[in-house]
């Protein structure tokens, strides 16, 4: 019974989510989403910045700032998103309110404001070992990976309790 019951898990595990799921989803929609990315107030220029849509967690674009802070992602789906500020390390520094977009609509006035403290930590968790920001594994998956983790062990000590069974 324990066998089958780890076993279980460790399918639906794999097959069930797909944790390394890849690409945009562009679903021919010429809906757009412009704003603007500040760090202590100021515009930063050259900031990397990702699209993530909120209901399913995806990623769904990537950008970088113009010279004034500026962004635009177009051909964005209909949904509900966050614009994500990266750090030079690769790590989220800040993150938009959750923002309505509708089919066909060119939403703008998007603002994401970063602390200097939060947006300069990159270069700290790069010198500080952030090996697996430099090797491109992203914050989402180290996070999913350790609570899919975390959820193995604990049906796995349920499943080896004296209780576990009603057979004995």
């Amino acid at each position: 019974m324990r066998r089958i019951v780890a076993f279980a898990l460790i399918t639906s595990m794999f097959v069930g989510t797909p944790l390394f799921a890849a690409g945009a989803r562009q679903v021919g929609s010429s809906a757009s989403l412009a704003g603007t990315v500040t760090v202590d107030g100021k515009p930063a220029p050259n900031a990397r910045i990702q699209l993530r849509d909120v209901n399913s967690g995806q990623l769904v674009g990537t950008a970088q700032t113009n010279a004034a802070g500026a962004f635009t992602f177009s051909g964005v789906a209909a949904g509900t998103y966050a614009v994500e500020v990266l750090n030079p390390a690769g790590a989220i520094a800040a993150t938009s309110a959750a923002v309505p977009v509708a089919a066909g609509a060119a939403v703008a006035g998007v603002t994401v404001g970063a602390t200097a403290a939060a947006y300069g930590a990159g270069a700290a968790a790069t010198a500080a070992g952030g090996a697996a920001a430099a090797t491109g594994i992203s914050t989402a998956v180290i996070v999913t990976t350790v609570a899919v983790a975390a959820g193995v062990v604990g049906a796995i000590v349920i499943a080896n309790s004296g209780n576990s069974s009603p057979s004995r």
